[in-house]
């Protein structure tokens, strides 16, 4: 097989192919690593790589399997992960040169989990710095390009892990997501992100343990390989005072689903949101595939109210307390919209604090209340399609300005604020030819039917077939 052909395989096939012995772990990593030497440097998705140790590791899995010994469902599959995500004596720098020569002394859970389930660890993904913004540019490496047009973004924070699966350079990859940091690259490079329940993927270490708004998932090209990297990630670790006590391999079951008169509600805009035109066309054309399935489909949302102030309290108070003190040390290096978020949570008093969480869980039990009646919600994932990689972030859409410079991704910090699992998954193209995701947002805890109906969504459009050309262009 030629490079393409095996760097295009979906992870489970890869899979599948390593185990039978129609493929090798090694010839599988030469492939991808051959990848990333041709594509990376259009796109610089792919910030740190480990070629000599991730061969090492492939040459060990092989050995393992001829010895009759399977290294779990991952076995053999390339991962890069994150450089959020601590990895034990491999650079670490949250984007930020505050931490350009960082390098951990421990792996991060999911960076054992997936070690556990025989994937093997290549480098780190490039994120914007401390992961703030849903653009990926940093002063330590730079910006990361959209593989369907590198003059505009990928999105972020989760960007180059997009990017990377898009381009064939990586099968799966990991993310975290706050207001949109797995759905939002996803939507803009046509593959699958999955923000996660808070819980169902266990974060360590972690300042603030029991917080539900910062969480871990899994990116792919497929639904079905998204499904297959959480049955490694998912599943109960003490570390994690609010992790869900389901297995992680319940994750690995048939996706196969009749939605026959499942109601859903289906949102434009989540009522009032500003969305760019196009973005709603390319979504609105795909509504008769959900039709198609069986779906019983109502123009209508949740009530919503105070989302924006729950969301935009909680991330001051993360930010205050994960960057505070950089303030006072290294503020000449860090980003101005850092230090404001920063400069928010200083702000914050425990009363407000108090008020906002009673909002939070008033929120919750009206969304609670209106998933009785509809098991899914369907809505855009960005309010915009992916714009100049030179723009930082969105200031104003259809004419309504942006306050922030998180704003323009209400759409999916909304969602964040009730904590319910959603999804983007590819929806089609704008006629400008970039990617188009929608998202389909679940009940509470209710991840694998979030993905069933994703995958049945995908099975009927394969827009995530419509790979880049500058794949086969460079």
């Amino acid at each position: 097989m030629s490079v393409q052909e095996i760097c295009f395989l979906s992870a489970t096939e890869l899979v599948q192919r390593i185990r039978s012995k129609e493929l090798s772990a090694v010839e599988v990593m030469q492939a991808h690593l051959s990848q990333i030497n041709r594509i990376n440097p259009k796109v610089n998705a792919i910030v740190t790589l480990f070629p000599e140790q991730a061969m090492a590791q492939a040459r060990f899995a092989d050995e393992a399997l001829a010895k009759g010994k399977e290294l779990g469902c991952l076995h053999g599959l390339p991962v890069a992960h994150k450089d959020l995500v601590l990895t034990k004596g491999i650079r670490t720098t949250l984007g930020s040169p505050i931490f350009k020569d960082f390098v951990p002394q421990e792996d991060a859970l999911i960076v054992e989990r997936l070690k556990q389930a025989g994937a093997i660890t290549i480098g780190k993904t490039n994120t914007p710095e401390f992961g703030a913004g849903s653009q990926t540019f940093n002063n330590v490496f730079g910006e990361t390009r959209n593989p369907y047009n590198t003059s505009k973004t990928c999105g972020g924070s989760s960007g180059g892990a997009a990017v990377a699966l898009a381009c064939g350079m990586l099968p799966i990859a990991d993310g975290s997501d706050m207001g949109g940091s797995l759905r939002n690259p996803a939507n803009f490079c046509n593959v699958v992100g999955l923000r996660t329940s808070p819980g169902r993927v266990p974060s360590w270490p972690k300042f603030a343990g029991w917080s539900p708004l910062s969480v871990e998932g899994p990116m792919a090209r497929t639904v079905k390989d998204t499904a297959l990297m959480l049955s490694a990630m998912a599943g109960p670790d003490p570390r994690s005072p609010i992790a869900i006590t389901e297995p992680g391999h319940l994750f690995s079951r048939p996706l196969d689903r009749n939605f026959k008169n499942t109601r859903i509600a289906w949102s434009h805009d989540l009522g009032s949101l500003p969305v760019e035109p196009q973005v709603t066309a390319a979504i609105e054309k795909q509504r008769h595939v959900f039709e198609g399935l069986g779906c019983l489909l109502e123009e209508c949302e949740p009530d919503l109210t105070d989302a924006d102030e729950i969301f935009k309290v909680w991330r001051a108070w993360i930010f205050e307390l994960h960057f505070s003190e950089f303030l006072d040390t290294h503020r000449s290096q860090i980003k101005d919209t850092v230090i404001w978020n920063i400069q928010e949570g200083k702000k914050l008093s425990g009363p407000q604090i108090g008020e906002i969480e009673r909002k939070r869980t008033e929120l919750y039990h009206r969304v609670r209340k209106f998933m009785e009646t509809y098991e899914f919600i369907i809505l855009p994932v960005s309010q915009v399609s992916p714009f100049d990689v030179k723009q930082r972030y969105i200031n104003k859409i259809n004419d309504v300005k942006m306050e922030t410079y998180i704003d323009w991704m209400k759409s999916c910090y909304y969602i964040t604020t009730f904590g319910n699992p959603a999804i983007s998954v590819p929806c089609g193209f704008t006629p400008e030819g970039l990617p188009v995701g929608v998202q389909i947002v679940g009940r509470h805890q209710d991840d694998f039917g979030v993905l069933q109906l994703a995958y049945a969504f995908e099975q009927a459009t394969e827009f995530w077939k419509n790979r880049p050309s500058l794949v086969d262009s460079v």
